[in-house]
């Protein structure tokens, strides 16, 4: 069963989806950029959802978790600019007005529409201007706004991150959505991210829990930006059934979990690929240890290494570092002597074997390097275990950035 990428789709490709996106002048900086938005499913929907591992978590996250106990819902008020981070009492208060006060026009029950922010840590929500930016999107909501609401939860991010997808299941033709904000603050678990997954296909909700955490592990999870895991990091998928059919079977639970997990991946590396002023996208790829779980963590060591990364950014990358970042991952991987190879659409090129440097290599690797996606390789020929991260260089726009960043 092939999963076939929609042109141009994003949140609203499954049926039954509505968005809508305005200007509420969040920021002191006056961008005119969209800055909350409205996710709302034309009704009732199974949801599942995972949040920050940060114990300094934002008012959202704390309200987000005791609406997920219901297992239903219709939709998200979200904004940028402002996290709710950092607020005490008030920021779970000011987060319960927004989501009441949406409710409130869409002819809700009580509970049945989350809040995400994103943005400033430490500042106290401005509610009213939500609640006046809700108002306004309210009437225009519509399954034509996906890219807005898309372009709304950007903060430092440089481009939308939008996807969709159809499958054809047993029952009929199903569709998954996404879209997803994530630039910075970015490492797992539970990178990084605000991300929004839609299907129009009926999944039980312990089902979709299992599938929504299984999808993660295997792509946004692997995500290392700059070492730091958001007070906000979230991701929803909402089920609404809207297309009539329902994944019960075991062969349509597999294909859908498998589209589920593409649309993650590419998701994923859209957010590697625009970290913070990075100029290349870089994945890490480990084979021959003891366990996938050491793999994991020597490719998340080797993709979090500023060193590593200073020198990608550099257009330099060597075994130096890349060694140097495996031995200080702290965890158990025998004599360190692996294979190490680097390639990029440009071509590949060994660095060492068994742990030591390979002759004349270095003309060939500045050109391999000048690439947008690079993929460091590593074996250690010790066992089955296999392991990815994904990530980006660090140059001096990241300073820029998070220099400038509360204007």
């Amino acid at each position: 069963m092939a999963v076939q990428i929609i042109e141009n789709g994003g949140i609203t490709a499954p049926k039954g989806y509505l968005t809508g996106a305005v200007y509420a002048g969040i920021k002191s900086r006056k961008s005119y950029k969209p800055d909350v938005a409205v996710l709302l499913s034309d009704r009732q929907a199974t949801v599942a959802a995972l949040f920050t591992t940060n114990r300094f978590c934002a008012a959202p996250v704390t309200l987000g978790r005791e609406l997920l106990k219901k297992g239903v819902a219709r939709g998200i008020v979200i904004n940028s600019g402002n996290a709710n981070a950092g607020t005490g009492a008030r920021g779970i208060e000011d987060a319960k007005a927004v989501a009441a006060f949406a409710e409130r026009l869409l002819g809700l029950e009580s509970g049945e529409m989350f809040v995400c922010s994103t943005g400033v840590i430490g500042e106290y929500l401005p509610v009213e201007k939500i609640q006046q930016a809700v108002e306004k999107i309210v009437p225009t909501l519509s399954p034509l706004a996906g890219s807005d609401a898309a372009w709304a939860i950007m903060t430092t991010d440089k481009a939308r991150k939008e996807l969709a997808a159809e499958l054809p299941l047993s029952g009929g033709t199903v569709r998954i959505g996404a879209m997803s904000k994530g630039s910075g603050m970015i490492h797992p678990n539970m990178a990084t991210t605000l991300t929004f997954l839609t299907t129009d296909a009926a999944v039980d909700r312990s089902l979709l829990q299992s599938l929504l955490r299984d999808a993660c592990d295997r792509s946004i999870h692997l995500l290392t930006i700059d070492g730091d895991t958001s007070t906000n990091d979230s991701i929803f998928l909402f089920a609404n059934g809207a297309s009539g059919v329902r994944v019960e079977s075991e062969a349509d639970v597999e294909a859908f979990a498998d589209a589920l997990n593409q649309i993650c991946l590419a998701m994923a590396k859209k957010i590697a690929a625009d970290g913070e002023g990075a100029s290349r996208m870089m994945t890490v790829e480990t084979r021959g240890l003891s366990t996938k779980e050491t793999a994991a963590a020597v490719a998340r060591a080797v993709a979090s290494s500023t060193s590593v990364k200073l020198a990608l950014g550099q257009g330099r990358l060597g075994w130096g570092e890349i060694l140097t970042a495996v031995g200080n991952s702290a965890v158990e991987c025998g004599d360190i002597a692996p294979d190490c190879a680097i390639r990029s659409p440009l071509g590949a090129v060994t660095l060492c074997e068994n742990g030591l440097a390979a002759e004349g290599v270095e003309s060939r690797l500045a050109q391999i390097l000048s690439a947008a996606e690079v993929t460091v390789s590593l074996d250690f020929h010790q066992g089955d275990g296999c392991g990815l991260a994904y990530g980006c260089d660090l140059t001096d726009e990241y300073v820029r950035i998070n220099g400038d960043y509360r204007s």
